[in-house]
C-alpha cells in the first residue's frame, strides 16, 4: 500500500476521526460566568440556519449543508429526528449544535461549534454538556460525532476530555467549498487552496 496519495487539484483532504460515547460521563465543569447561554432552535428556517452554519463552520470549511437542495435542508431542519440548539449571546447566535436521531439508538451530534469569539469561554463546554444531557435523555446505545484535521486543533482532545472514545478513521476528500462559490476564498486560510 502507497503511503502517500496525490489529491486532485481544486480538492480538500482531511482525516476524519468518528468518536462515541456508551455511557453518560459526569458533566465536566464550564464557567459560571458564561457570556450567553443555550436555546433551543426548533425548524429554524434554511437561510437563517445557513448564516449561523457559515459563522460558525467557514473557518473549518463546513460545507455539507450548503451543497442542499432548499427543500432537502428545510425537510432536515424540520425533521423530528432533529434537535438543533444555538448559543446566544445578547441576541446574536455564536454557536451550534446539531443532533440526529436517526439513528434509533444512535444519536449523531451532527454539528457543533462556536464562534472564534467564545472559544476559550467554556461556551463550548456548556454547549457539549448540553449535547450530552439531551443525548442520554433518550434511550440510545450510544452518542457520537466525527472531527476531522481540518477542525480546531484542540477539537479531538476536547471530545477526549468529554469521553469520547476514537473508534475509526477515514479519509474525506471533497471539493474544495472555496472554489465554488459554498464558501468565501478567504475562509480557513490556514488550509492551502490548490486551483
Amino acid at each position: 500500500m502507497e503511503r502517500f496519495h496525490e489529491i486532485g487539484r481544486g480538492k480538500i483532504a482531511a482525516i476524519a476521526t468518528s468518536l462515541e460515547m456508551r455511557e453518560r460521563p459526569a458533566p465536566r465543569p464550564a464557567p459560571s460566568d458564561l457570556p450567553g447561554q443555550v436555546v433551543p432552535w426548533p425548524k429554524p428556517d434554511a437561510p437563517t440556519y445557513l448564516a449561523l452554519y457559515r459563522k460558525v463552520g467557514a473557518a473549518h470549511l463546513w460545507f455539507s449543508r450548503l451543497y442542499m437542495s432548499p427543500a432537502e435542508l428545510e425537510a432536515a431542519l424540520a425533521s423530528p429526528a432533529t434537535m438543533i440548539f444555538s448559543w446566544r449571546v445578547d441576541g446574536e447566535d455564536e454557536g451550534l449544535l446539531e443532533l440526529d436521531f436517526a439513528g434509533g439508538e444512535d444519536c449523531e451530534i451532527k454539528y457543533f461549534g462556536v464562534t472564534e469569539r467564545l472559544q476559550g469561554t467554556g461556551a463550548a463546554r456548556a454547549l457539549m454538556n448540553h449535547a450530552i444531557e439531551t443525548g442520554f435523555a433518550r434511550p440510545i446505545r450510544r452518542l457520537w460525532l466525527h472531527t476531522n484535521t481540518i477542525d480546531h486543533p484542540r477539537a479531538l482532545g476536547f471530545y477526549r476530555r468529554t469521553g469520547f472514545e476514537p473508534i475509526g478513521q477515514s479519509l474525506e476528500i471533497a471539493d474544495d467549498p472555496r472554489l465554488n462559490g459554498a464558501l468565501p476564498r478567504d475562509a480557513a486560510p490556514h488550509i492551502p487552496i490548490f486551483d
